[in-house]
Order: structure tokens, then C-alpha cells, then sequence
């Protein structure tokens, strides 16, 4: 079993839909968890964009990383998926661990409409799906 943690600033958004796309397209061979370095709320549009596409995430907490590292867990993959000086700031884990960075636009600071709001989630939603489907190609 390959195991994944996302990593974002708040696990509010970019990190709690690379997990549900994981645990979606990981065929039982990959499983993910997520955390934030400051662990925040849920994002109620993307709630809502997961929910267009049929994945609800509405009842997830917001983890903290740091709590996983202070319990020992291990990962195989540990994705970060803010800004590189978010990134910089992830805690290296134990163990045999392959970092990478995904960096996705940040739904929290979208300005606009409620609809266009949403129309852009939906866009770093979509663009998230895609990585995510592109990646376990390569690693299962």
C-alpha cells in the first residue's frame, strides 16, 4: 500500500481535494491522507465544487501536519500543494519519504461573486483531478 499525505497551509481547500481524488482513483493500491500547517476550516465552496462532482468532504476535520509527524506516521509520498515557501515550511517526515510540490492557486483568496468564486475552485478542482489521475498512472 502506497501512502500519501497533502500538505497545504490551512487544509482547507487544495489538500483536503488532492485526498478525496487519492482515495477516489487509488484502487485500493494508494491511500492519502491531508493536513495543513495551520490547520483552519473547510472551505464552504469547495465543499461545494467537490459535491457538483459528486464527492462529499462537508463532514472532514482540518488536520495539522504536525500531529501526524508527532505520531510517527509514515508516507511513501508527502505533496505539497501551496506556494514553494509554504512548502519550504512542511516538516521532513521519517522514514523513506519522496517529497514533491504541486503548486494549485489558493481558492480561499479568489475575489469576485459567489458564481465566480466557484467557477474558479471548480478550475483548480478539475486541474487537481488531473494531476492526481496523471500521477497514479506513473506510480501504480
Amino acid at each position: 500500500m502506497i501512502k500519501v499525505l497533502f500538505v497545504c497551509i490551512h487544509n482547507s481547500a487544495r489538500s483536503q481535494m488532492a485526498e478525496a481524488f487519492v482515495n477516489k482513483y487509488g484502487q485500493d493500491k494508494i491511500v492519502a491522507e491531508s493536513a495543513g500547517l495551520e490547520p483552519g476550516r473547510l472551505n464552504p465552496i469547495v465543499v461545494e465544487a467537490m459535491k457538483d462532482i459528486g464527492i462529499d468532504i462537508s463532514n472532514n476535520p482540518t488536520k495539522s501536519v504536525f500531529d501526524f509527524y508527532k505520531q510517527g506516521n509514515l508516507y511513501n509520498y508527502v505533496i505539497t500543494v501551496c506556494d514553494e515557501t509554504s512548502g519550504e515550511q512542511c516538516p521532513l517526515f521519517p522514514g523513506i519519504t519522496e517529497r514533491l510540490h504541486w503548486g494549485f492557486p489558493d481558492p480561499s483568496s479568489f475575489i469576485g461573486t459567489h458564481h465566480e468564486r466557484l467557477e474558479k475552485t471548480k478550475d483548480v478542482r478539475d486541474a487537481i483531478e488531473k494531476k492526481i489521475v496523471d500521477w497514479i498512472k506513473t506510480i501504480a
